[in-house]
């Protein structure tokens, strides 16, 4: 019986780590006040360690990280997605490019602007691109979808 439960747990320990490997970010979603009718919105990707997600404006070779926001008649988008976190560069022989990167934790940050006082939603699309230095993992993309001017 003990050779058993010690099989049956090796075997969950084994497919764990597997889905944790093969899923190496998390995904959050948040929206910070900045003044009336403006908010900032955070897509956060928390990336597990020795993977890293590539930026928007990655280098030649890896699929950028990008947004789609879906049309809202209640807000404006204010400027493009802002980058805030460590970017890295390294040149990567596999694509033969200078590439740019973020390691552990990033914040892409969009304004926007609301047309009422309504609590309304930004909902959107991000489609990312994870690599370690033995893989890349195939692009994902994410639905989000982020409450702003809630009371």
């Amino acid at each position: 019986m003990k050779k058993l439960y010690a099989a049956i747990t090796a075997l969950f320990l084994v497919a764990t780590a597997s889905a944790q490997i093969e899923n190496p970010v998390t995904w959050t979603y948040t929206a910070k006040k900045v003044s009336d009718k403006v908010y900032d919105v955070y897509v956060t990707a928390t990336i597990a360690p020795k993977w890293h997600v590539y930026a928007q404006d990655a280098g030649e070779g890896p699929e950028p990280t990008t947004f789609s926001f879906a049309k809202n008649p209640l807000l404006t988008l204010d400027g493009k997605v802002k980058e805030v976190g460590t970017l890295e560069k390294e040149y990567d022989k596999n694509f033969n490019s200078v590439l740019k990167f973020y390691s552990t934790k990033v914040n892409f940050v969009q304004r926007v602007k609301l047309k009422s006082t309504a609590t309304t939603v930004v909902k959107g699309t991000v489609t990312f691109m994870v690599c370690n230095d033995k893989k890349c993992l195939p692009p994902k993309e994410i639905p989000f979808s982020v409450k702003v001017n809630e009371k």
